[in-house]
């Protein structure tokens, strides 16, 4: 049977065994991407990428309020992604019931928490976290100075959300998309990941050009979107187990046992 046929790779109703590498894994992409963080921080990129956007908008954010990036892909894309998550809900409630779309119930259950979650996660973390936008820092016209993430904030200074990137998390959170058509439909699991990237690419470019972000803030929102989809697919995605498509962290297992 063709691997097309969602009845063919959904075992409805199966609880997944939590799969004993993952947390060697996850250690393993963690301790990849705070080597790079480290790198974009020793490196000085976020300042050498937004000076650069900065002087070639003539010393100023002109694009801060343009239309394209504010009315469009802000909060264009913004919308987005709300009426993509209300599109996964419907479809969620749809397959409660018995129909036709039963199957696809924990792969929706899946796409729904991940996507939820990674946004929530990183709009706690900007409550918890005060630093500033660029277009709030002296070097960019703004009023103050730049405190690193590990530093010690004058406690003059107020408090700000601008880390991580919160727009961006709602491209990125769709890197979902990856995990649950590696379950469902397995060919297009490819064009999953190309969305969440694109998406999130772009609502992160966007707000660097506009001033509100540094690229390393895309960063740790990229992982952390990242790190939240592949805990929750390796919970409620089993799936047959295919080398030649783990990317990086996916690791999934045939061994499960009906549900109680």
């Amino acid at each position: 049977m063709s691997d097309m046929t969602p009845q063919a790779t959904i075992r409805s109703g199966a609880v997944p065994r939590f799969p004993v590498s993952l947390p060697y894994r996850l250690a393993l992409a963690w301790c990849g991407f705070l080597a790079l963080i480290l790198v974009v921080y020793g490196l000085q990129l976020d300042f050498r990428l937004a000076d650069a956007v900065y002087q070639w908008q003539g010393g100023e954010w002109a694009l801060q309020d343009h239309v394209l990036l504010q009315e469009w892909l802000h909060r264009g894309g913004r919308t987005l992604s709300q009426w993509m998550g209300a599109g996964v809900i419907l479809a969620l409630l749809a397959s409660l019931p018995p129909t036709p779309l039963r199957p696809w119930r924990r792969p929706l259950l899946f796409l729904f928490l991940a996507v939820a979650g990674s946004t929530l996660a990183v709009s706690i973390l900007k409550q918890l976290v005060s630093m500033e936008c660029p277009w709030g820092l002296a070097r960019y016209g703004g009023d103050w100075p730049f405190v690193g993430l590990l530093e010690w904030r004058p406690a003059e200074m107020p408090d700000t959300a601008c880390f991580p990137a919160g727009h961006a998390s709602a491209g990125y959170a769709w890197l979902a998309l990856y995990f649950f058509l590696a379950a469902t439909l397995p060919r297009l699991c490819w064009l999953g990941l190309a969305i969440g990237l694109g998406l999130g690419l772009a609502f992160g470019i966007t707000q660097q050009l506009r001033g509100a972000h540094f690229l390393s803030h895309d960063l740790w929102t990229l992982m952390l979107c990242w790190t939240i989809s592949t805990l929750l697919a390796s919970w409620l995605l089993p799936t047959r187990h295919h080398p030649q498509r783990r990317l990086i962290l996916p690791h999934y297992t045939d061994e499960t046992s009906p549900d109680a």
